[in-house]
């Protein structure tokens, strides 16, 4: 029996119609496994994300401490939060992703530092306005670190309330001190998997929980960051922030990038990772030194072809209007 060319198309288009509608019914898929939960990944999404990764590398700005209260609080409840970012905005809105760390809780109880005298207790005991993380997630600060030792300022319901009020503006975090929570924050930017750790020497077990959470990260994700806050305020890194640093990229960690001291310290390249032992105020209200006036931002550019992070540094000045600026070089 012989096909003319017109009943060879229509079978063929009736054939491709039976295939295309097989892909559409039963679609590949595989199990992925992620902090302990099944999830179902269709296979030709992942690599449409890995393939749309290997042109986009993704862009992640590291800032240090910042601080609501105090003073801050004085001058963004008659200015506005936005003022104290305006002078960063441009810089923020053009990266992936910016990260800091949140010296303090965000909680609905009135501030005792605002108004209290410098040096006494009440002046180191921080709650930021409920405001505060919708104006993170609005200037781009979509990631923070809370393993410090001010979270616990308004004890285990301040962290409870900084969680809440963190995931309603759609801003993640990761260091949580409170037994049972999770630590790390696995995100996902361009198909790209990162892993952030807090190393937080203020909590019991905090290196022992580090070295866990890397190894925990580095299973899951292509690049595992670990955001410290450690060592003494207003000097240089100790050496044992060093071997503690060298120890943590031992472990698995790609970038360490330090806070706590309030100063700028030396950065270092060990077996060709970085470490940041402190990128010194973001968002604070020290003006008692130049030190603790001066800043650093660093640009994290991850390219996932090479698997490589390019760095570049961005300093920044406070100023004594409570607005923090670049400093054009």
């Amino acid at each position: 029996m012989r096909f003319s060319p017109r009943t060879f198309l229509f079978l063929g288009v009736i054939g491709g119609l039976i295939v295309l509608a097989g892909f559409l019914l039963f679609p590949p898929h595989e199990i992925l496994r992620l902090d302990g939960r099944d999830l179902l990944w269709n296979k030709t999404d992942l690599q449409t994300s890995h393939e749309v990764s290997l042109q986009s590398p993704v862009t992640i700005l590291f800032g240090g401490d910042m601080q609501f209260d105090r003073y801050i609080r004085s001058v963004t409840g008659k200015r506005g939060g936005a003022f104290v970012f305006d002078r960063l905005r441009g810089e923020f809105q053009k990266a992936n992703l910016v990260v800091a760390n949140l010296e303090g809780p965000i909680t609905d109880k009135p501030s005792v530092s605002e108004t209290s005298v410098e040096g006494s207790h009440d002046n180191y005991v921080f709650t930021f306005p409920s405001e505060t993380a919708a104006l993170l997630k609005a200037e781009n600060v979509g990631l923070v670190n809370i393993g410090n030792n001010h979270i616990l300022n308004f004890k285990e319901d301040g962290v409870r309330q900084t969680k809440e009020y963190l995931e309603t503006a759609g801003v993640g975090y990761f260091g949580s001190p409170l037994s049972g929570d999770e630590r790390i924050a696995f995100l996902e930017i361009e198909g790209v998997r990162f892993g952030f750790v807090n190393y937080n020497e203020f909590v019991w077990m905090g290196y022992e929980k580090a070295l866990s959470d890397i190894a925990l990260a580095k299973e899951q994700t292509d690049f595992v960051i670990i955001y410290t806050h450690w060592g003494k305020e207003y000097v240089d890194a100790t050496q044992e922030m060093k071997t503690l640093a060298h120890e943590f990229i031992d472990a698995g960690a790609d970038l360490v990038i330090g806070s706590h001291p309030h100063v700028v310290q030396a950065a270092e390249e060990y077996r060709g990772k970085w470490i940041y032992y402190s990128l010194g105020n973001l968002i604070f209200d020290q003006y008692f030194r130049p030190e603790t006036q001066a800043g650093l931002i660093v640009r994290a550019v991850f390219d996932p072809m090479t698997r490589d992070i390019t760095l570049s540094e961005l300093p920044i000045r406070l100023k004594t209007n409570g607005q923090t600026e670049f400093i054009v070089r």
